[in-house]
């Protein structure tokens, strides 16, 4: 799935329009970056948790020479899935109504 298609469903579900709806999801990818962006991790309860992680340097192998070249220390985004994700992801039967 893709943003387009969620978009879609999110209209279709909600009964909005589909530029209300591309705004609403825009508004939430928005503020879960600038969290992440404060080094706050953000908790959907039962989806999972976003959370940044310091990545520490290293040394890697440049696949052109073969050399050794260091890698710096970054900040990475992980996530962990919740429950209620997994589950769902190993074919279990969520079974929870979706109110709007």
């Amino acid at each position: 799935m893709n943003k387009t298609q969620l978009v879609d469903a999110v209209a279709a579900i909600a009964e909005l329009p589909k530029t209300k709806a591309v705004a609403i999801l825009d508004v939430i990818l928005e503020k879960i970056t600038q969290t992440l962006a404060e080094g706050e991790q953000v908790v959907l309860v039962g989806f999972g948790t976003f959370s940044v992680k310091k990545r520490a340097a290293r040394v890697g192998r440049d696949p052109r020479t073969g050399g050794a070249l260091q890698i710096p220390e970054a900040m990475v985004v992980g996530f962990k899935a919740g429950k209620a994700l997994k589950d769902a992801a190993n074919g279990v039967l969520v079974k929870e109504a979706v109110e709007v």
